[in-house]
C-alpha cells in the first residue's frame, strides 16, 4: 500500500471539525448530517452510472455493506454530532472515541483471529494518553449523561463497524459501495430527525461550505480512503491512525483559527505519533 494514503486518511478525516464548527450552529445535529448523507447519494449515484460501476453481487452483500455503513456512518457520525450540539466539549468527545483503537485491538483478537504484539499494545496505551494529552486542555465541566451517551454510542458505532466490515464485506467498489452504506444510514437517520427534530437547517454561506466541505473531502475522500484501509490492512493498524486524528485537528485549528497549543499538548502529539509507530505492524 502507497505509505501516502494512511496519511492522507489522517489529514482528511482531522477537518471532520471544520464541518461541525461551521455547520451545526445553523443546523440540528442529525438535519445536518441527513441532508450531507442525501447529496452523497446523488453524487455517488450519478458517478457511478456514469462509470459504470459495479454494483454489490447480491442480497448478502448489500445487507453487509449497508450494516457497515449504518455503524460507521449512521451511530458513529449521529453521536458525535449529537453529543457535541447537546453540549460536550469537543475534547471530551475526542477522548470518549480515542478509546476506540483499544477496543478495535480486544475485538480484532476475538473475532477477526488477529495476533496483536505486545509491542502494538504498548503502541496503543501510549497513543492513548498521547490522545489524552492534546486534548487535556480543552476538557470542559457542566455536561451531563444526556451529553455523553450519544459519544459512547458513536464510539461503539465506529469500533463495531471497522470489525463488521472487516470480516463481512472488507472489498467493495468504492462507488456503489458508499450507496450501499449511506442509503440505509440516510433513511435511519430520516426517521430519527422525524421524531426528535423539526429539519431546521439556514443555508448561511457557513453552513454551504461546511456542507461541501463534508460532502466532497469527508464523504467522498476521506470515507473512501477509509474503506481502501479496511480492505488492505489488518484492523488494529487502521485503528491505531485515529490516534493522530485529534493531534492533526489541534495542528489545523492552530493554524486556521489561532487556537492555542499547550507544552502537554506538544508532548502528547509526540507520544501519540510514537504509539502509532509501535502499533502499526
Amino acid at each position: 500500500m502507497n505509505r501516502s494514503i494512511p496519511l492522507l486518511f489522517v489529514l482528511l478525516w482531522s477537518t471532520g471539525f471544520i464541518g461541525a464548527k461551521l455547520g451545526l450552529p445553523h443546523a440540528e445535529p442529525l438535519s445536518f448530517l441527513l441532508v450531507r448523507y442525501l447529496l452523497v447519494l446523488s453524487l455517488m449515484t450519478l458517478l457511478a452510472l456514469a462509470m459504470r460501476a459495479p454494483w454489490p453481487r447480491d442480497a448478502r452483500h448489500w445487507f453487509h455493506i449497508g450494516v457497515s455503513g449504518l455503524l460507521l456512518h449512521g451511530i458513529y457520525l449521529g453521536g458525535v454530532f449529537m453529543s457535541i450540539a447537546k453540549g460536550l466539549p469537543a475534547g471530551v468527545a475526542s477522548l470518549v472515541v480515542g478509546i476506540q483503537p483499544l477496543l478495535t485491538a480486544v475485538g480484532a483478537g476475538w473475532l477477526l483471529n488477529e495476533a496483536v504484539l505486545t509491542r502494538q499494545w504498548v503502541g496503543l496505551v501510549l497513543g492513548f494518553v498521547g490522545v489524552a494529552l492534546v486534548v487535556s486542555g480543552k476538557l470542559g465541566s457542566g455536561f451531563g449523561l444526556d451529553a455523553l451517551w450519544p459519544a459512547l454510542a458513536a464510539l461503539a458505532g465506529i469500533t463495531l463497524g471497522t470489525l463488521y466490515q472487516k470480516r463481512f464485506c472488507p472489498s467493495f467498489d468504492w462507488r456503489t459501495g458508499a450507496i450501499a452504506q449511506f442509503l440505509p444510514t440516510a433513511v435511519a437517520t430520516a426517521a430519527v430527525v422525524a421524531l426528535s427534530e423539526n429539519f431546521r437547517v439556514e443555508w448561511a454561506p457557513d453552513f454551504i461550505f461546511a456542507m461541501a466541505w463534508l460532502v466532497l473531502v469527508l464523504s467522498l475522500g476521506a470515507v473512501s480512503l477509509l474503506n481502501m484501509l479496511i480492505r488492505r490492512g489488518s484492523a488494529v493498524n487502521l485503528a491505531s491512525l485515529f490516534y493522530l486524528v485529534p493531534p492533526s485537528t489541534a495542528l489545523i485549528a492552530w493554524l486556521l483559527f489561532d487556537e492555542r497549543l499547550a507544552g502537554m499538548a506538544l508532548v502528547g502529539m509526540a507520544l501519540a505519533v510514537w504509539g502509532v509507530y509501535l502499533a502499526r505492524k
